[in-house]
């Protein structure tokens, strides 16, 4: 299966190359936000250094990266399923998990790659983070972005539908950025807010961000956040090859 992994990895890596163009239209939201939202929030706080507050500011970034780049690629999935892609790839001695774990990998990589130019534009503003912090941080972001992968894939071999599929990403993207604290910490908020943030996972995956940014490499939030993103990636990528399997009957 490893062989067989390694194959569609440098398969979907190879398409990626030939078509850039939706990466590219990923990162440039989150440099948007790093370059006109990050100067508004200084504004907000003021005696806090613009350092201080993209240091704070770009864990958040790389989460919305890893979390909304990856929720949207099942929708090419379930294109191919319509197109009897995923039928053919089927019928050949290819293993089926690792029609999956090809395209996660590929996922990963793109985000890493992603996260790296917002460090840099960050850099270049200004930010001076721990750098083992920020390596530790992105393979949290890795994570989180196999979680957020296997479900999409997940949700695309269920519903086989790309309105179903939209209607429930819209449904939960507001509270996802609002819960998580990606923009604004969660500390401004009210406290039934911060109570409700504090169920959610992401939140969890944003404040550890912060904190190994700022050097604080072995906290309670990185373990949590290590512990919770490890466990719902492995249920949702499992999710998704059984899906994938039952597909292929």
């Amino acid at each position: 299966m490893i062989k067989h992994t390694g194959l569609f990895l440098a398969y979907e890596l190879r398409n990626t190359l030939r078509n850039p163009v939706w990466p590219l239209f990923g990162i440039l939201q989150p440099i948007l936000y790093l370059l006109l939202f990050a100067p508004l929030l200084a504004n907000t706080t003021p005696g806090v250094p613009t350092a201080e507050t993209l240091r704070q500011f770009t864990p958040g970034v790389m989460v919305m990266i890893a979390l909304f780049g990856s929720l949207f690629v099942g929708f090419g999935m379930i294109a191919e399923i319509r197109g009897g892609v995923l039928e053919r790839l089927a019928a050949s001695p290819a293993a089926r998990p690792a029609i999956v774990l090809g395209r996660t990998l590929r996922d990963m990589i793109v985000l890493v790659v992603q996260a790296l130019v917002i460090v840099a534009v960050a850099l270049l503003m200004g930010m001076r983070p721990s750098l083992p912090g920020v390596a530790i941080m992105l393979v949290l972001m890795a994570l989180t972005g196999v979680f957020a992968s296997g479900l999409s894939y997940g949700l695309a071999l269920a519903l086989r539908d790309e309105n179903g599929m939209s209607q429930i990403m819209q449904f939960f993207a507001l509270p996802l950025i609002l819960f998580t604290g990606i923009l604004l910490p969660m500390s401004l908020a009210p406290a039934w807010m911060q109570a409700v943030a504090k169920v959610n996972p992401l939140y969890h995956t944003v404040e550890a961000g912060r904190e190994l940014f700022a050097g604080h490499l072995a906290t309670a939030h990185v373990a949590v956040a290590f512990a919770l993103m490890l466990a719902l990636a492995l249920i949702t990528l499992r999710w998704s090859v059984r899906s994938m399997r039952h597909l292929t009957g």
